[in-house]
């Protein structure tokens, strides 16, 4: 007990017992003064006195310690009580946690559907689980599974291990000493390692890196590229991470100490200086001059100070940190899966539409092509996309966004662009007599495609253009339909779609032509 809370329990104590002694005197004399009217009234007032200084004794015991409070738990069970994580990340995740599930409803292919909702079932017991989860990453030759036997004090592994030893993530429990929560430590399999077999290793590595509360990056020198990148992109999402440099008995104290300066100005940005630990997990033995073969020991205690100050301070913020993040990261591919879902049913949509607009303007061609002509095709083909996105709209409001496209598609030059491109790509293809027929048809179908394709992105960002408004999304979609890939395969649907059934129904007229032709020539002749 300190010395000024004894001081005071000395103090309260002399006070206590003098106050005793002038109570029990003053009682003595307030007892026989109103006994002398009523005696119960008496022993009920000295009743009520007595029970009140005891009731301020056994508090001010109770404030230091010296009587106990009662057990909420009878022996034997003593099941221990997990700090409380941070309430607002936890309820964020929770919430996460909760559009997920609404999502996963949305998904139509089942395979990715029970996926999802596997892992929102894993994230869900994080909530409730008791561990920290440390993850040990890093490539196959840095000494991975030595640091992992150095810290948990015996033998978990091959401490002689090669490239590609720790064949899957392996994970191994220990407590810390004032740390509430059990540490869940796993060793996962190295990164970088050649051919096919070692891609999927490293993509597992990457998958447990993700998951883990706290990550411990193994180097055996300076960072190279290919290490700097994995771990930035780690750091990017939010993982927290200590930068372990391990080796260190194979260097030099000046060159141990150029390196390491060398590691923390290259993390700087997301790394603190105090995070980056040298240490040698597992040293190599030498030989004296006598011969006698010396084993040093492992110099692990910076990173086991290191690792239980950041454990004890930020462990219950690190555990809802990646939960939070857990959720976070699968409400985003969620919301992937659906927009590609989306996307493909919105190109269906604006695949039928685009040929329904071409028949109407090549069965009824007009001297030019008339956005007006089309924007009932549109209006409808902007609803359907609309209902693809979860929008509802009535048939008013779909030629409205329709002939406002329209107009943008005029003004900004698109529809001459379009006719020119086209009428060029068309008559590398096709007999120049049917070019001028069949271009009106080929160019209102490729405006729908670029109409529907700008309609996609307005839906998709919940019925906003954007800062750069309808003109910037309708130039974007322009200049992606001008690539040369997408022209050709586009042309050689037109000529199948449009331009030979248009061809076919002309053959007979045009024949007629021709006939007509040589009767009035022929007299012409004779003469």
């Amino acid at each position: 007990m300190p010395l000024s809370r004894l001081l005071i329990l000395i103090l309260g104590l002399g006070i206590i017992l003098g106050l005793m002694l002038w109570f029990v005197a003053s009682i003595q004399r307030l007892y026989f003064q109103i006994a002398w009217f009523s005696p119960l009234l008496a022993t009920l007032l000295v009743l009520l006195l007595i029970a009140l200084l005891g009731v301020l004794i056994a508090i001010f015991l109770r404030y230091f310690g010296l009587y106990p409070a009662q057990k909420s738990r009878k022996k034997g069970q003593s099941r221990r009580q997990l700090p409380k994580l941070p309430e607002q990340k936890t309820e964020a995740a929770e919430e996460a946690l909760k559009a997920i599930k609404k999502q996963v409803k949305q998904v139509q292919d089942q395979v990715a559907q029970q996926a999802l909702l596997s892992r929102s079932r894993e994230i869900e017991a994080s909530l409730a689980r008791g561990e920290l989860r440390v993850v040990v990453f890093g490539t196959g030759s840095a000494g991975k599974t030595s640091l992992v036997n150095s810290i948990i004090g015996q033998m978990v592994g091959n401490v002689e291990a090669t490239m590609g030893t720790t064949q899957v993530g392996e994970t191994y429990r220990l407590k810390l000493k004032g740390l509430e929560r059990e540490i869940l430590i796993t060793d996962t399999p190295g990164i970088l390692e050649p051919g096919i077999a070692g891609t999927q290793r490293e993509q597992l590595a990457k998958q447990l890196a993700t998951e883990a509360d706290l990550l411990l990056f193994v180097v055996d020198n300076d960072l190279r590229q290919s290490e700097y990148e994995p771990l930035e992109v780690l750091a990017e999402i939010g993982k927290r991470s200590l930068l372990i440099f391990n080796k260190i008995d194979l260097y030099s104290d000046e060159d141990k100490e150029i390196i390491l300066t060398t590691l923390r100005a290259r993390v700087k940005e997301f790394i603190k200086p105090s995070d980056v630990v040298a240490i040698a997990a597992n040293p190599q033995p030498f030989q004296l001059e006598s011969g006698a073969i010396v084993e040093p020991e492992s110099e692990i205690i910076p990173l086991i100070k290191r690792l239980a100050a950041v454990l004890r301070a930020e462990g219950e913020d690190l555990v809802a940190d990646n939960i939070l993040l857990q959720s976070q990261r699968l409400g985003e591919e969620a919301r992937k899966i659906i927009d590609r879902q989306r996307r493909r049913q919105a190109d269906k949509i604006i695949e039928r539409y685009q040929w329904i607009g071409a028949g109407v303007i090549a069965v009824t061609p007009l001297p030019v092509v008339d956005m007006l002509a089309t924007a009932a095709v549109n209006a409808q083909m902007v609803v359907e996309i609309g209902r693809v996105y979860g929008c509802e709209l009535n048939s008013d409001r779909g030629r409205e966004l329709a002939l406002s496209l329209g107009k943008t598609l005029v003004s900004l030059g698109v529809v001459k662009g379009a006719i020119e491109l086209l009428a060029r790509a068309l008559q590398f293809n096709v007999a120049t007599y049917i070019v001028g027929k069949a271009i009106q048809g080929v160019t209102a179908a490729y405006l729908t495609r670029i109409a529907g394709k700008s309609f996609i992105e307005y839906f998709r960002h919940d019925q906003d253009w954007g800062d750069g408004g309808i003109t910037e999304v309708v130039q974007r979609q322009f200049q992606l339909s001008r690539k040369d890939e997408f022209i050709k395969s586009f042309i050689k649907d037109a000529i199948v779609r449009v331009v030979k059934p248009l061809s076919e129904s002309l053959e007979p007229e045009e024949d007629d032509d021709k006939e007509e032709v040589l009767l009035e020539v022929q007299p012409e002749d004779d003469w």
